[in-house]
């Protein structure tokens, strides 16, 4: 063995036996896991967040250690199938309808399984797959997300783990691309470019994106890299990166007033009707009479029908029916039309209320808006906190990494038939995050000298 092999064992052993470990980990979670086996997910993903911890700790301005291993643990999950989620049918079956010239919007699966004229291969498989609760619903995901879809299900040939790996290599490509801007954009805002690793290694975000297959990454990727350019200056280039995100995801349109005062009027109308015209670029294809009205009716269920790792809203519901004797399939309605007023007017009191001019400052009202949206929400999956994840690496908190590593807690919903959540789970998971969030608060906020000084304590 070489001197140099030896003295680089020397001095990065420990990192290389915590990459070694994330990888058999990784491996066990993406080959060996039932996720009704909620002590097992549970031992392994802490393990991960240890070793992730302490990667970034010992190998912080190791770019190269690091950007290998990362891109190590996504290659770990290339052929298997995700472990924890099943929306990869609707995904391939969504892209092999567009494959085959039919509308994704148009119609349920259900409705099309019916057709003995579906040329569609494995359509029982995949009708099975996805569950009985998407395949009666028409598709909700955005044109750009479509495309993607029919991309994957094209280059696989027919092929399940075809369309998987193709899949991935977008989302794994995504991801490069976040850390590429991220710190660049983070170099922009005089932060230390280390700290986009706080992304990349995240086990959250390596399970739930390439693992499972969420396509967030990419929704990110795009949103980065157009703040990127905006930290540039270059907001008309951004404009149409921007819509992208939203043409993937729709949750960076709830940003699109806090720009009023970072552009100014001019600037952002501009700015808004260049993201108008790019949505409705990748909109005419798909366009139709039916259009808006299933698209609506499909997103609509997410406010009012669903219910899963929420915070605020338990509390709500418990007290609803504990004291008022409230009907539960009643209330989620209920409090669901009322969570995007709340949300929208909380977005217009940070656009005319907040001094969003400076980035750090529009950033971290994105931060406050989505954070909120989140724990008033009835329905946190744990790949929605990825986004909370990457907007607090460009600002100085870091309750989304709490969060990261508490969200798995609600897994335990899926270890039980009936899918029953475990409150008592979710209020641990929602008392540290809230816990550090109060913290952080008080610490960047300096509450304490504030509060001495105005009362003559010092």
């Amino acid at each position: 063995m070489s001197n140099s092999v030896v003295q680089y064992w020397k001095l990065h052993k420990y990192s290389v036996l915590f990459v070694f470990g994330s990888l058999l980990f990784y491996y066990s979670f993406s080959y060996d896991l039932e996720r009704s086996d909620f002590i097992k997910l549970l031992m392994l993903y802490g393990g991960l967040c240890y070793f992730y911890f302490k990667l970034i700790q010992f190998e912080k301005w190791n770019f190269k250690f690091l950007l290998i291993a990362g891109i190590l643990f996504r290659l770990v999950f290339l052929f298997a199938k995700p472990s924890l989620s099943q929306d990869f049918y609707r995904f391939i079956w969504d892209g092999k309808l567009i494959k085959n010239g039919i509308n994704p919007y148009l119609y349920t699966p259900n409705t099309l399984i019916e057709q003995s004229k579906l040329i569609i291969a494995n359509a029982r498989q995949l009708h099975e797959g996805m569950g009985d609760l998407s395949a009666r619903h028409y598709s909700n995901y955005p044109p750009l997300n479509q495309c993607i879809f029919a991309i994957s299900t094209f280059l696989g040939n027919g092929s399940i783990l075809g369309s998987l790996i193709a899949m991935r290599l977008f989302i794994i490509g995504a991801d490069l691309g976040i850390l590429y801007f991220g710190r660049r954009l983070l170099q922009n805002l005089g932060k230390s470019n280390h700290l986009a690793f706080w992304y990349f290694l995240n086990p959250l975000v390596i399970i739930e994106l390439t693992g499972n297959l969420h396509f967030e990454g990419v929704m990110l990727f795009f949103f980065v890299w157009a703040m990127y350019l905006i930290s540039i200056k270059k907001w008309k280039l951004a404009a149409p990166i921007y819509a992208l995100s939203i043409l993937l995801k729709l949750v960076p349109i709830l940003f699109l007033p806090l720009f009023l005062k970072h552009l100014g009027f001019k600037k952002s109308a501009l700015f808004y009707s260049l993201i108008g015209v790019t949505c409705i670029a990748f909109l005419l294809p798909f366009y139709s009479s039916e259009f808006i009205a299933n698209y609506s009716q499909t997103v609509g269920l997410w406010f009012s029908n669903f219910e899963f790792n929420a915070s605020v809203y338990n509390l709500v519901k418990k007290i609803g029916v504990l004291y008022f004797e409230a009907k539960p399939w009643e209330l989620v309605k209920s409090y669901g039309s009322l969570i995007p007023k709340v949300i929208i007017t909380l977005a217009l009191l940070l656009t005319f209320f907040r001094e969003n001019k400076d980035l750090k400052t529009l950033l971290g009202s994105m931060l406050i808006l989505l954070s909120s949206y989140y724990f008033l929400s009835s329905t946190v999956h744990p790949w929605y906190i990825i986004f909370l994840l990457i907007l607090g690496v460009f600002t100085n908190y870091r309750f989304p990494i709490v969060w990261s590593a508490m969200v798995f807690l609600s897994y335990y919903a899926y270890a039980n038939p009936d899918f029953k959540e475990n409150l008592w789970l979710l209020a641990i998971e929602y008392c540290l995050v809230l816990g550090y969030l109060g913290y952080e608060v008080f610490k960047n906020r300096n509450i304490k000298s504030r509060f001495r000084k105005k009362f003559n304590l010092n």
